[in-house]
This record gives C-alpha cells, structure tokens and sequence, in this order.
C-alpha cells in the first residue's frame, strides 16, 4: 500500500484496440475494485454535468443531438484531427475525473483499485498509482478490433491510433506489460499470473458456496473461469436454444461479464450474466428452470447479484429478464423493480446502458441502488 493510505493503485492503460477494459474486467474477477475512467469522462459532458457548458461554449451547439446531449462522434471527428482541440477539450474533463475518481476510491471498501485509462501517463492520475499495467497489441490487431466493435472504417481507425503517443512509449512506462495478442485464455493466465505476483494478498468479495447446498434447498455463488464448460451447458438448456455457446465462448465472455449460479440440492437450476459498466450495473442473461419456486429463485439471484454490485458503487440496476420472467410482476414489484423504457430512466449514463445492452426479446426492469451519484447534474 502506498500512494493512498490504506489503498494498493494499479493504473491500466495501453493504446485504443488493445484491450485495457478487458483487463480491468478481469481484475475485477480477482478482487479488485476498478474505475473507468474514460466512462467518467463522458458522464462529465452529459447534459448538466459540468462540464456540458464549458464545452459548448468552446465547441458550439452544433455538436448536439436532438436530444440536447453532447454527440461524442461529432465531438471526436474534431479532436481527433485537431491536437489544440483535444488540449481544450482535456483541460475541461480531465480535472472532473480527478475528482470522480478521488470520490470513488475514497468510498471503495476493497484495498485494490484499477484505474483505467487511456490517457493516464499523461495526466494527474499517474500521480496517485503504485504501480502502471499496460497493454499491448501490435497495429494489425488493433485495427481489426477496432472495425469489428467500433463499426468504423480501417481509415477511421487508423486516425485514432495515430492520434496516441506510439506504444513503445506506454510500453517502457510500464510495471507489468499484458501482451493481448492470443487467446482469452492465454490473456487470462497473464492476467492472473501478474495478480499473484505483484498485487498484495486480498480478499476476493465473497459469495455462498455451491458446494454446500443441502437437498432441496437454494444456493447461489459466483461462476468461475474454471466452470466455463458447465456454464455454457446451463445457458444452452435453460435458453431453449436461443443461445448456443461453447465453452471458449463463455471464457471469452468472461472478459465482459460475470455469471452468478443457482444451484437447488445438486442441481444448477438457474444463471444469471451480468456486468457493471459506468457505475450500472447491466442483468442481460437470466435463466431459470422451469417448475422451480421462481420467486424464490429470482430473489436469491437478484439480491446477490445487488449485494456484489453495492460493493462496486453501483448507481442503479437495470435488469433484462425474457418474457416468461418478465411477467411475474408480484416478484419484480417485492424486489423494488420498476418496468421502465430506456428513455424514462432519467439519467442519460442510465439510458446509455440501457439501449447498449437490452438483448432482443426482453423487457427493461429498473431499480435506482444509490441517490448520491458521481458526477450528478448540477
């Protein structure tokens, strides 16, 4: 522990396209509380937010979207052609989340923290970390994930690769370098490897224990890399068909998301896929065998889930349940779930969320999990 009393920092960075919030997801998985950074900063140019005016004033109104909210592209296709724009435009943001992430790591519980961030050598966060990850991937990478999950030309991509320091710069700045270039699972043993040796000892956030469920009674507990190959067999079941994974595909995905098990006497009867992004914590798979007590079920995934999700600082809840879960309204009601459109959430990071990662097929159930929230509308 260092720079913070009572905290250990690592600071994750690395290139656009290389795989930072991968990373950082994964840390999370091994006990650590982790920050974006990056998501703060959008938050902080959000209608109201403060730093929504300061832009404008610099920009004009032209880079609105008929909503009134800053149009990020719009935003991007200037900055990133112009380096004196993105110099205004950091002197704005990059102070707001400063101060977010002070808040936030002030407030955290876990003695690790993950701060991710694409700019982090450059600014004052540096300052605060004990110790700098980055990642890396060579150009060709880059550009391929950056087509692929950006929808953006290969010239596109290009221009924001070329907008950053080279590398080799982040690379030589480095503790711990994550070289991203094979499979999920090579990345994982990295990961985990770099964890084991350079993070102080820490408790993971816990929860019950599968193995000790007796007969006829609910267990819930947190999946793990190692049941990749049974969580794919339950979602296939439990989905009907509708999903179809393979065990390489949930390991994949274990970049992404968590996945909480239900489990009645030996039985896994129940799954639910869920991941914390910008301080929203997002429910996209839940499964439940059928002919089990589905309120009771529902209630022991949900409330585990939420108990995981207020260690992390999470704002709100937003749940997709299928059409099947969806119309036990009794249960959702006794759970403190509102039936929402993600225009109606209120808050515009809320309704991001919401329109980012609403499957097909299922309904938008909400619950707000905290009132004072980082970066509110002043």
């Amino acid at each position: 522990m260092g720079n913070v009393p009572g905290k250990f920092i690592i600071g994750l960075t690395g290139n656009i396209g290389t795989g930072k919030t991968v990373v950082r997801r994964m840390l999370e998985h091994l006990g650590a509380y982790t920050i974006d950074a990056d998501a703060l900063s959008h938050r902080a140019m959000a209608k109201g937010a403060p730093g929504y005016q300061p832009i404008l004033e610099i920009f004009g109104k032209w880079i609105l979207d008929g909503e009134s909210e800053i149009n990020r592209k719009k935003l991007g296709d200037i900055v990133f052609r112009d380096p004196a724009a993105l110099e205004h435009l950091e002197g704005i943001i990059h102070p707001l989340v400063q101060k977010a992430v002070n808040v936030l790591i002030k407030r955290a519980g876990q003695p690790v923290v993950v701060i991710e961030a694409i700019k982090l050598l450059e600014g004052d966060l540096r300052k605060i970390c004990d110790t700098i990850w980055v990642t890396y991937a060579p150009q060709v990478v880059q550009i391929e994930r950056l087509t692929r999950k950006r929808n953006i030309s290969r010239e596109e991509a290009l221009q924001r690769i070329n907008a950053q320091a080279p590398q080799n710069e982040k690379v030589a700045a480095a503790n711990i370098v994550i070289r991203n270039i094979g499979s999920y699972d090579d990345l994982w043993d990295q990961v985990s490897q770099a964890w084991k040796k350079n993070v102080p000892a820490v408790e993971r956030v816990q929860t019950g224990s599968l193995k000790a469920a007796k007969a006829g009674e609910f267990k819930v507990g947190r999946g793990k890399p190692k049941d990749a190959q049974g969580i794919a067999e339950l979602i296939n079941r439990l989905s009907k068909g509708e999903q179809k994974l393979s065990a390489d595909d949930v390991m994949a995905q274990f970049g992404d998301k968590a996945y909480m098990l239900l489990q009645l006497g030996k039985d896994p009867v129940g799954i639910a896929g869920w991941q914390v992004e910008n301080l929203v914590v997002r429910t996209t798979d839940l499964y439940l065998e059928t002919g089990i007590d589905i309120e009771k079920a529902l209630e022991m995934l949900v409330e585990e889930i939420e108990h995981v999700s207020s260690d992390l600082q999470c704002e709100a809840s937003l749940i997709f349940p299928t059409t099947d879960l969806a119309a036990h309204k009794t249960v959702w009601n006794k759970l403190g779930y509102e039936s929402r459109a993600p225009e109606a959430l209120g808050v515009q990071a809320w309704t991001d969320a919401a329109k980012e990662s609403m499957p097909m097929k299922t309904a938008l159930f909400f619950k707000q999990l905290r009132q004072d929230r980082v970066l509110r509308p002043i």
